[in-house]
């Protein structure tokens, strides 16, 4: 049982920053704004939240500083997407090569610097539960955060009007400005939001989960978020059951590295990427339910003048 409550948890841990991460890319891509941009932004998060928290020796300062970092770039994104109408995949992979070489230049005086994890936060009696107490209720802060954030998104987008007004603009931008919603501006909250998600993620990386900074820790977690969307078919409930699933792929390597299984050491680290491309063409197989799931104006660009 020891051994099955700690497989779960390394599952769970290693599904929280992709969770964070895909969270903000579905409200964004709910709005009809596709941003590639997630991988730069987390890594711009991660280094910028180690490095408030190295300084200060507050975590909840890092956190913060990861999270405004997210929406600064973020902010870059919309002004150039919204304001310039510049094409929305070429700029999000120009924000992703910005971002890898931002937190690099950044984060090269912190190679090296030993961090304290961020610690665990046990809730008074549910804690002491069988299994589920030590695999979900004495967790670190952002892992509460993580799971509060998903219940608020599938409510939101799903049981209130500003859910539905963010739906609508996803739909049809153009219908929803003529009904007098500011489209722009619903777009513009939309990424700040996924831009402050992602970097939430990074700072998950960097101070929960390896406490510490290395150049492209992300490792490609941005682009499995990215997946994870159009895996869960734009559903936050089918999101957090990809994020666990990806998350045991980015385990599993580590596992059976331990049980001393003779498999290359090479193909068990591409496994989580390897699995993100086999679900990627099983799902291309029903066109009909992505078309059906998909905001229908996702990667357009909107002007209320044009």
């Amino acid at each position: 049982m020891d051994h099955l409550t700690a497989i779960l948890i390394s599952v769970l841990l290693a599904a929280a920053p992709l969770l964070f991460a895909a969270l903000g890319e579905l409200v964004a891509e709910k709005s009809g704004v596709l941003n590639l941009g997630v991988e730069g932004m987390m890594l711009v998060g991660a280094v910028c939240g180690f490095a408030v928290t190295a300084q200060s020796g507050h975590a909840a300062l890092g956190i913060l500083a990861a999270a405004l970092a997210g929406m600064a770039l973020s902010t870059l994104f919309a002004l150039l997407t919204l304001v310039l109408l510049a094409n929305q995949v070429a700029t999000g992979l120009a924000l992703t090569l910005f971002g890898v070489g931002l937190s690099a230049l950044v984060g090269k005086p912190y190679v090296g610097t030993p961090l304290q994890k961020l610690p665990d936060l046990p809730l008074p009696l549910l804690s002491h539960l069988p299994l589920l107490g030590p695999l979900l209720f004495d967790r670190d802060p952002l892992i509460y955060l993580a799971a509060l954030l998903t219940l608020a998104v599938g409510w939101l987008l799903a049981r209130t009007r500003a859910g539905l007004v963010v739906r609508a603009v996803g739909e049809n931008p153009e219908a929803a400005h003529a009904l007098g919603y500011p489209v722009r501006l619903i777009r513009l909250a939309c990424i700040l939001f996924g831009g402050a998600m992602a970097g939430l993620g990074g700072a998950y990386l960097s101070l929960a989960y390896t406490p510490m900074w290395a150049e492209d820790m992300t490792a490609g977690r941005g682009w499995i978020a990215l997946a994870l969307v159009v895996f869960s078919t734009w559903r936050p409930g089918r999101l957090l059951l990809g994020a666990l699933l990806f998350g045991a792929f980015t385990i599993a390597q580590l596992h059976a590295q331990a049980l001393g299984l003779a498999v290359p050491p090479e193909f068990l680290a591409m496994l989580p990427y390897l699995a993100t491309v086999l679900v990627l063409v099983l799902i291309s197989r029903d066109a009909a339910r992505i078309r059906l799931n998909a905001p229908a104006a996702i990667g357009r660009t909107f002007h209320p003048d044009h």
